[in-house]
């Protein structure tokens, strides 16, 4: 079984609904933080995007592809493990996976 404690690029996120979190990029906002997505095909509320609702309840947050670094899937609930993840800070997505070696 592959871990899932680490930051994957985004291009491998999966677009079939599941949850996943996501590293949101620091902008004007603040700073670089954690949420919970997941794809949307599209709907009456918005076109296909990444969207999360979790975290502001009763709200539908879109999110546009570039505002998100990297993605892990949920983890699992294992008691250890029940801290959420830090934001990924790196400056270049090359870095994930190792690709940047």
């Amino acid at each position: 079984m592959e871990p899932t404690s680490h930051w994957r690029h985004m291009r491998t996120a999966p677009r079939d609904g599941k949850r996943i979190l996501v590293t949101i990029r620091p902008s004007e906002q603040g700073p670089g933080t954690v949420d919970l997505a997941y794809w949307s095909n599209g709907d009456r509320y918005g076109a296909e995007s990444w969207r999360s609702s979790d975290s502001a309840p009763g709200r539908i947050i879109e999110y546009a592809e570039p505002e998100l670094k990297c993605w892990m899937p949920m983890p699992s609930a294992d008691v250890d493990l029940m801290t959420a993840p830090l934001a990924w800070e790196g400056k270049d997505e090359e870095e994930l996976d190792g690709s940047g070696i």
